[in-house]
């Protein structure tokens, strides 16, 4: 139980222990801690504790207080801590301090009957035990504290080490682990060899992950510290084993490592996760007074078992570490910028983007919905001259029809009803950088005209205004449309078109960016799993699979929705298909073989087709085929690509 421990003057300390939800401390005689002192308020600071923590917090404005020398209204208090309240001097433990009980010959009831001997005997071990067992707890409180700072294994496990060497009075200390401990299931018997007392490693299977002595020092060689019989036994039947006198010991005294070492006493526990023996903790005294009792197991049984705990958090978070650190390393390669992409047609839109990113050409950025065209058009901007210079953003399709103009180009004061100032457009507000027009063909016909002649005269009006303003910008734009389709419906203007298409940057749809989808996948999961504090490390290998399979018809945008909702909603440490909504639905359905064979030539056909302008005798020839066959897969579909090259042409 928590105690408030007064330093006096004069006399030994005197304890206080905190019951209470609250315990005020002053110089009053109705406080629970009552203390006459120069400079203590009659009420000078209360202890709340809130179910979780113990806070100090001030009850005289005017009270001076100090925790550990600084000065302090409120804080929270850990173990250890040293308050000064006036010249009062307080120490905060979470533990309370029974005393070790000694026998006195001259008090009441110790007359030297056996019955009072045997009484005062007793009571003295209880006390000695209860002593050692609160002092195994304090070590191990205070070890967790340490954990909150640590962020290396080697120095935890040290750590470790010294608080057990400490409590336990050993002369040296080993942690023994297996290699994949804590992180995975554990190998199974047939498949761990045994190794030697002069080897680096332990038995079965386990190797020496730290070591201490008393000084607090590594010990050099760890070969002839280890008696592998005695650890033998602790792995095979999971339980904590005392030899209090090795030597001596009907069990183990004829074991080899135990003469050859000469060991007097050592005791061994191990660390258990999920019911497997992941490794254990080895202390040991060549002292013949050092000898280990069953109250020394006890407490370092306890030890064990937390410790166990907390090493498998430690564990993760450094496999997580790991994790990241390798997945920072395979995408140093395979990164443009804030791009992700290592397949051939996305190298070929990286070579692109870093040959016209110098340039003031404009540039149309093609692809479905989700594939990061804006991503595109960002890096374009950082890799220019303009990059001081701002990079404003328009949404073409999200802004009414009879606001756009005035959004794209500005307008005066009194321009139309509720324009009670003047104010700059996005051309007026890109000077000097990037404007990106996103979704431009979403555009209404008659504003692509004064786009048009904006794009061409670098001028522009503002709504109401007859004054020409100047503009220094770069145009990037970007659609989800087939932008021919729209001029052959008459949708788009051609000469618009050509404007700002003098460079197309195609972006492929994610199920065409073969193994891209795993790496864009990892990237992020590791992203949002640090945003959302979520404890999921990665994808099962089913998940892989069924990500690589999924037709994505959302891309990116739809695969980052699906792993930000699978983060919030999972459990595990890994996800799987279930949890990105990926069910055998998701997958491509399977088509009978003469079924699939039909509808890749169809594919093909067309594809051909569209690259020779809908030439169906050229598309013939290059497929080495009959031009009626060409007609043949055209009379199927419906809405067949139009003609191209005249009548002669397919003559």
């Amino acid at each position: 139980m928590p105690i408030l421990k007064w330093f006096r003057t004069e006399g030994p300390p005197r304890a206080f222990v905190v019951y209470k939800p609250i315990t005020t401390i002053g110089r009053a005689l109705g406080n629970d801690v009552a203390i006459p002192g120069h400079g203590l308020a009659e009420t000078h600071v209360q202890v709340l504790f809130d179910g979780r923590d113990f806070n100090l917090e001030e009850v005289d404005k005017q009270a001076e207080i100090l925790v550990n020398g600084k000065k302090k209204r409120r804080s929270r208090l850990v173990h250890g801590d040293r308050l000064t309240l006036g010249d009062v001097e307080i120490g905060f433990s979470m533990f309370d301090e029974p005393q070790k009980l000694t026998r006195n010959p001259t008090s009441p009831g110790a007359d030297g009957t056996a019955e009072d001997q045997l009484v005062s005997e007793t009571q003295l071990r209880q006390w000695n035990v209860t002593n050692q067992q609160l002092a195994g707890l304090r070590k191990l409180y205070e070890f967790s504290e340490k954990l909150m700072t640590m962020k290396e294994i080697d120095p935890l496990l040290e750590s470790m080490l010294d608080a057990v060497i400490e409590v336990t009075g050993a002369e040296k200390g080993l942690i023994l682990l297996s290699d994949d401990a804590f992180l995975g299931a554990s190998k199974p018997p047939d498949a761990q060899q045994p190794a030697s007392d002069d080897g680096p490693a332990g038995p079965p299977g386990l190797r020496v992950r730290a070591s201490r002595n008393v000084k607090r020092e590594v010990i050099v060689e760890t070969s002839g510290a280890i008696s592998d019989s005695i650890v033998r036994k602790v792995v095979e039947t999971g339980r904590p084993v005392i030899v209090s006198d090795a030597l001596s010991d009907s069990q183990f005294k004829t074991s080899e490592s135990v003469l050859a070492l000469r060991l007097s006493s050592v005791m061994c526990a191990p660390l258990v996760s999920q019911g497997d023996v992941q490794g254990v903790l080895y202390v040991g005294n060549d002292r013949v007074k050092g000898l280990f009792d069953r109250a020394q197991l006890d407490v370092l049984s306890i030890f064990a078992s937390q410790a166990s705990l907390i090493l498998q958090n430690a564990l993760l978070l450094s496999a997580l570490r790991a994790d990241k650190e390798k997945l920072v390393a395979e995408l140093k390669d395979k990164r443009f910028g804030e791009i992700i992409g290592a397949c051939p047609s996305m190298l070929e839109v990286f070579r692109k983007l870093q040959k016209v990113a110098t340039t003031d050409i404009s540039v149309l950025i093609t692809g479905e919905t989700g594939t990061g065209k804006e991503l595109i058009a960002r890096e374009i901007h950082r890799r220019s001259n303009r990059v001081s210079g701002p990079f404003v953003v328009i949404n073409c399709g999200a802004i009414p029809e009879n606001l756009i103009e005035s959004e794209l180009f500005g307008h005066v004061r009194g321009a139309f009803t509720g324009a009670i100032a003047s104010r700059p457009g996005k051309f007026q507000e890109a000077n000097g950088g990037t404007l990106f027009l996103d979704e431009i063909g979403e555009l209404p016909l008659n504003l692509q005209v004064k786009l048009l002649r904006a794009l061409q005269e670098r001028v522009v009006f503002r709504v109401g205004d007859s004054k020409p303003e100047k503009v220094d910008i770069r145009v990037v734009a970007a659609t989800n449309r087939v932008l021919e389709e729209e001029i052959r419906a008459g949708r788009f203007r051609e000469d618009l078109y050509y404007r700002l298409n003098v460079v197309n940057i195609f972006l492929p749809p994610l199920r065409e960016r073969a193994d891209d989808v795993l790496i864009i996948a990892r990237a992020l999961l590791s992203k949002h799993a640090t945003e959302l504090g979520a404890h999921v490390r990665g994808f099962t290998p089913q998940a892989l699979a069924a990500i690589k399979k999924g037709s994505w018809p959302g891309n990116i945008r739809q695969l980052e929705n699906r792993i930000k909702k699978a983060l919030v909603l999972c459990d595990k440490s890994l996800l799987g298909p279930e949890d990105l909504d990926l069910g055998k639905e998701a997958e491509n359905p399977i088509l009978p073989l003469e079924k699939a064979k039909e509808e890749f030539q169809r594919k093909y056909v067309l594809e051909i087709l569209e690259r020779n302008n809908g030439n169906r005798t050229q598309t013939a020839r290059d497929l080495g085929v009959d031009p009626r066959t060409i007609f043949r897969y055209l009379e199927r579909e419906a809405n067949p690509p139009p003609a191209g090259g005249g009548k002669a042409a397919d003559e």
